[in-house]
């Protein structure tokens, strides 16, 4: 029988250890107190038993069990403390959010410094640290190489695939001929090679995912294909090569390299769109208006010829000389993308456009360089039509079972409504810096929240804002079940076009296929798509937090050598010990601590979301504008500090 004061799920552990378990059956988080933890770490499955009520606190409990550990091993620098008059060695975690210091007993002075990767052999009691083994070496802490290694290691990522998985892929590669000459018999698969087609990618871009073409029809209609990378031919459900995809679920992408999904030879060559040469693609093509109307559609695969391998900027400079290859098609394909995106926007689509950070690396990975990425309006423009296929893709397949009268088995890209409480809470921290943002029993307009953006744009706080509204909407998951996409104003969404790069795009191309083919997809198969749904999603956040790691270790790196220097910043958080600071240029985030601002003693307000001076009344709010100077920089730790210059 189920204990109505136990609850189970994922623990979130921060600070010196001070859990949380949030559960949907609660209004708020339950708390979980250092000592109250015991054997459980951040991530881990537990359940949790209540504690008795105290008036005017917050819900307390008590961790019974770890139902499922979320480590297997962990990844930090051995490092050195004296411990009862010993020197000992012990692991400083790589991941701030592990509150324990595993003691190496039998690590030894070499071993200082160096990245390693440990497991626990013996943990008696939870508030003492437990005992563990160094199992591996990664290399030594802080060179560029060891600390992308361990990145990769602790997302549970690897840069090699299994041999029976390299096997086989250059197997398909060896037999490619065949294979193609196969599917040019399929009477089901349509042969564009006629018609002009590119692709328009970053300049670096090796996978080419997806290419598109147009043309004009006798009827003044537009033809627009959107050809997407057939994989599902060539890489079958429960192969070897399938079984390690379904496994990694996406591509990763670190600041020096990728961590790509499927094996080399066909992730940068087999699958992907190159130029000038023919292709295997499943295709949405559309008849549209002028006016971005959309008048037909065809869905299926296909044989095409890409004419033309662009970069963002190529096509762009295209547009803005007015002179180059394509010209008329890029003309063409931008003015239908404008008029989609404004049609979106309307729907209310919400307009998030964050800076993405770029690094300029030396022969040995050192950052030279590190700037904001620069987002080309042909960047947008291919977005613009990525979307309009996947929406109508999931449109289509939804309309098909209904028309048929069966049941919908599908995989959709869904994004639900903000959380209520998290959007109050953004609510009171805006009104707080001066803007109005109407939150109506804890739901919100999409129109509101694009009127704010369009408020902030260009302002020091900015990016703070968008940062702070992205972070209380819910996050976009994968799903069988379809609640649509509220960030995108669609009713139907899924993810269509990026199947060598996501997992889930190569499930809806072969549920594609099978709704098409009036193929039956039972309870129990639609099951095993949901189990790999979730997959997909938890395996997304831990690329996504991969990444981050990475460029939070190369933004330390980088202004390690410019310690003493001052910068121009923004406050991006206000705390009872310091207000963090993120430095315009590289966006790196670094702490002023209170007690380093000598000018006066300066008290944490935070329902007003800033400190103040107590002699001279002087405020610094979250969003002011500032000059700080850096003091230190810790790659070890991945921290920075400031002290503030005005």
């Amino acid at each position: 029988m189920h204990n109505p004061e136990i609850y189970e799920g994922p623990i979130m552990v921060r600070g010196k250890g001070t859990g949380f378990l949030n559960h949907p059956d609660l209004t708020e988080d339950i708390v979980i107190e250092r000592n109250a933890l015991g054997f459980a770490l951040d991530g881990d499955i537990v359940k949790v038993k209540l504690k008795k009520k105290i008036p005017g606190k917050r819900r307390e409990g008590e961790v019974l069990e770890v139902v499922k550990p979320a480590y297997r091993e962990l990844i930090g620098n051995v490092k050195e403390k004296v411990l009862d008059g010993k020197p000992v060695k012990y692991l400083q975690p790589d991941n701030s959010r592990i509150h324990i210091r595993p003691i190496l007993p039998e690590a030894t002075g070499n071993d200082l410094a160096m990245k390693v990767v440990v497991e626990i052999s013996k943990w008696t009691q939870p508030l003492l640290d437990p005992i563990a083994k160094i199992t591996e070496t990664i290399g030594r802490a802080g060179d560029h190489e060891t600390e992308m290694q361990a990145i990769i290691r602790s997302g549970g990522f690897s840069k090699s695939f299994p041999e029976l998985v390299s096997k086989e892929a250059q197997k398909l590669h060896n037999e490619k001929d065949r294979i193609f000459a196969d599917a040019l018999l399929d009477p089901k698969r349509k042969d564009l090679r006629h018609l002009t087609t590119m692709t328009i990618d970053p300049v670096d871009a090796k996978d080419f995912d997806d290419a598109l073409s147009c043309r004009i029809l006798d009827n003044g209609n537009i033809e627009v294909g959107i050809h997407i990378a057939d994989v599902s031919h060539y890489v079958r459900e429960n192969d070897a090569i399938d079984t390690e995809a379904k496994e990694r679920a996406t591509s990763v992408y670190l600041v020096d390299r990728v961590i790509p999904m499927l094996p080399e030879v066909l992730s940068n060559d087999l699958c992907s769109l190159r130029p000038n040469e023919d292709r295997l693609a499943f295709s949405a093509v559309f008849e549209i208006t002028e006016e971005a109307e959309i008048k037909n559609a065809w869905y299926g695969q296909t044989i095409i010829h890409s004419n033309k391998r662009f970069s963002y900027e190529e096509a762009q400079n295209v547009l803005d000389q007015e002179e180059g290859p394509y010209l008329a098609e890029l003309q063409i394909l931008m003015n239908l993308g404008r008029k989609l995106r404004q049609k979106r926007y309307a729907s209310g689509a919400i307009a998030f456009e964050q800076p993405e950070v770029k690094f300029e690396l030396d022969e040995r990975g050192a950052p030279i360089r590190v700037f904001a990425k620069v987002r080309t309006e042909t960047m947008l423009m291919v977005e613009d039509f990525m979307l309009l296929a996947n929406r109508e893709v999931a449109t289509h397949i939804y309309d098909l079972a209904k028309d048929k009268g069966r049941d919908l088995a599908f995989v959709y890209r869904i994004h639900d409504l903000p959380n209520p409480d998290k959007l109050e809470e953004l609510g009171t921290f805006l009104r707080a810096i001066g803007y109005e943002f109407e939150v109506h029993k804890g739901t919100v307009k999409a129109t509101a929240i694009n009127k704010l953006l369009k408020e902030i744009a260009g302002k020091p706080e900015e990016n703070l804002i968008k940062t702070a509204t992205i972070r209380s909407m819910a996050k976009a998951i994968y799903s069988t079940k379809n609640i649509g996409h509220f960030g995108l104003a669609f009713k139907f969404y899924t993810h269509f076009t990026s199947p060598i790069r996501r997992y889930p795009d190569l499930m809806v191309h072969r549920l594609l296929r099978r709704h098409l083919d009036n193929s039956i997809i039972g309870p129990k198969e639609l099951a095993k798509y949901e189990q790999m749904s979730i997959k997909s999603s938890q395996r997304e956040m831990e690329a996504v937090s991969a990444e981050r790691d990475s460029i939070k270790f190369k933004q330390v790196e980088y202004l390690m050598n410019r310690i003493g220097e001052t910068f121009s910043g923004v406050i991006t958080g206000v705390t009872d010990w310091g207000i963090y600071v993120q430095e315009n240029n590289s966006l790196a985030e670094g702490m002023v601590r209170l007690a380093s601002i000598k000018s006066d003693f300066f008290e944490h307000e935070a329902s007003k979301y800033r400190i103040k001076g107590q002699k001279t009344g002087k405020v610094y709010q979250l969003g002011d504008a500032v000059t700080v100077k850096l003091i230190n920089a810790d790659k070890d730790a991945r921290q920075l500090d400031f002290e503030l210059i005005t």
